[in-house]
């Protein structure tokens, strides 16, 4: 249990800065994950008046506040059209409905958890965060970051052309993740993120240039299980309860090895050009069918949003 003894609305980020340069203070957020912590807070600083509950879209980017819900990004169809579910996929899994509703986009990256979902997820695309102070920076650099009293205001995410997917394993469905990860083909070089290792999530670097060449495409299937072997040797893991560092490191090799062969050609697509001259229908790939089923999923989303509102308010 975690007792308060004073609340403050912040007029203004510097206000809210200023306030929480004290240790005994505390931004609160969403306030679901320091609910569940015990201790005192001297003033809890709320950010909700500041205007940080916005996703803003332009054709270069997306600039999502801190103060920006788990839900409201579960069902933004911009951010899922731009990452083909991904971003749905990542977040529906944590703990239900009720709980994304209220848990907010800056408690999830400013905490850095080992756990999370949502770091995996931004950690692969072209992320950066905007520090009130400390300024903009990537998200992989924050990320390695100590803790400190400055302010997240909001993370900019590029629109790169990006083809993305996204997996964990979960014990339970809602349970926190055994291991995350995520997988972005950008400008034709993939970006891994692995996450839930049970530290903070992690970009597969290459070190050689032979590595570099398993970024790249075409992915094979000898591609893939030999980008699984590497990321299994650079990505550290450890145990806890649950899984051990063994299981995860398996973990890994797996899921890394199906991010591969997510990105791979199959072979009626390689050959789509001749069956095309030929007066044939073309097929359609894993892509097109990702990114024309998620307006339908977005909006399965909405209605079921609109239905629970409905049954709280009756």
């Amino acid at each position: 249990m975690i007792s308060i003894k004073e609340y403050k609305k912040a007029d203004s980020l510097e206000e809210a800065w200023q306030l929480n340069q004290k240790r005994a203070n505390r931004i609160i957020g969403g306030m679901m994950w320091i609910k569940m912590g015990s201790g005192s807070v001297q003033t809890a600083i709320d950010l909700s008046g500041l205007g940080l509950d916005t996703i803003e879209e332009d054709e270069e980017q997306f600039r999502i506040g801190s103060m920006v819900t788990l839900r409201q990004l579960e069902i933004h169809r911009g951010l899922n059209a731009y990452t083909q579910g991904a971003v749905k996929e990542a977040l529906r899994h944590i703990v239900g409905v009720q709980f994304r509703n209220s848990a907010t986009l800056g408690g999830s990256l400013f905490g850095r958890y080992g756990f999370s979902d949502v770091l995996t997820l931004f950690m692969a695309l072209e992320t950066k965060v905007e520090l009130y102070r400390g300024g903009i920076l990537s998200l992989e650099k924050f990320a390695g970051m100590p803790y400190d009293r400055d302010i997240l205001v909001r993370i900019i995410v590029k629109k790169i052309p990006a083809v993305c997917f996204y997996q964990s394993v979960r014990n339970t469905d809602t349970d926190f993740p055994v291991l995350t990860c995520c997988s972005a083909l950008l400008e034709r070089e993939l970006r891994i993120s692995v996450g839930a290792r049970p530290g903070r999530a992690m970009l597969l670097k290459p070190l050689l240039p032979e590595e570099t060449d398993l970024l790249k495409p075409p992915f094979t299937e000898e591609k893939g299980k030999e980008l699984g072997r590497l990321a299994a040797e650079r990505i550290p893991t450890d145990s806890n309860m649950r899984g051990s560092s063994g299981y995860r490191k398996k973990l890994v090799q797996t899921l890394v090895t199906r991010a591969a062969a997510h990105f791979a050609e199959p072979e009626e697509v390689k050959n789509e050009g001749k069956r095309g001259e030929s007066g044939e229908k073309r097929p359609v790939s894993g892509e097109e069918t990702a990114r024309r089923s998620v307006q339908e999923e977005t909006a399965q989303s909405v209605k079921e949003e609109k239905q629970s509102a409905a049954e709280d308010r009756a």
